[in-house]
């Protein structure tokens, strides 16, 4: 996570046409863009790409990228946050961002590498799936949201999960620089 991005050039980004700077981590976001479209049957359109979540902790301020947010019937039905390296490590930040990204906790939360994916469920936070076949398809999608209540957190719940996102990403991401910076 402290690892130096090499710039490869620019890229056009599959969902958005936008272009963006090119590294071998903006490469795997592609390549998981054509996944969700192509294999898993989304739309472009109901794909947001890099939302933000801003913060604020203790009053301090930070923010947290969500790759993807993938919306079916105009609900938010799962996020995908990419990383290199260990998936385990990024299951309980994942959750938190589930359950920020909008004002309901959004069903599903997957954390994938590129090559690997586990897909959350993000009101008890368990591996549901492990594999990028196991994300769930468009067709998956409609037919889970028949049984799915989208549900408010409360303001306390809320707040403990900025807490838990805060530490893992933003705090994470600071110690990363400061000590890279020292080299």
């Amino acid at each position: 996570m402290c690892a130096q991005q090499v710039i490869l050039g620019e890229i056009q980004d599959f969902i958005t046409s936008e272009t963006l700077v090119d590294t071998l981590d903006e490469r795997a976001r592609q390549k998981i863009a054509r996944f969700i479209v192509e294999k898993k049957g989304y739309f472009k359109d109901e794909i947001d790409v890099r939302r933000q979540i801003t913060l604020v902790v203790a009053g301090k301020t930070g923010t947290v990228k969500v790759d993807f947010v993938i919306r079916v019937a105009d609900k938010a039905f799962m996020i995908i946050i990419f990383g290199p390296g260990s998936l385990v490590s990024r299951e309980r930040p994942a959750v938190s961002a589930a359950r920020l990204v909008k004002d309901y906790e959004v069903p599903f939360a997957v954390v994938t590498n590129g090559e690997g994916a586990e897909v959350l469920e993000t009101r008890s936070g368990k591996v549901v799936g492990e594999g990028l076949q196991s994300i769930p398809s468009r067709e998956d999608a409609l037919k889970k949201l028949e049984k799915i209540t989208f549900e408010m957190l409360s303001q306390e719940r809320l707040e403990r999960e900025r807490r838990i996102l805060y530490a893992f990403e933003v705090l994470a991401a600071r110690e990363c620089e400061l000590s890279t910076r020292n080299l």
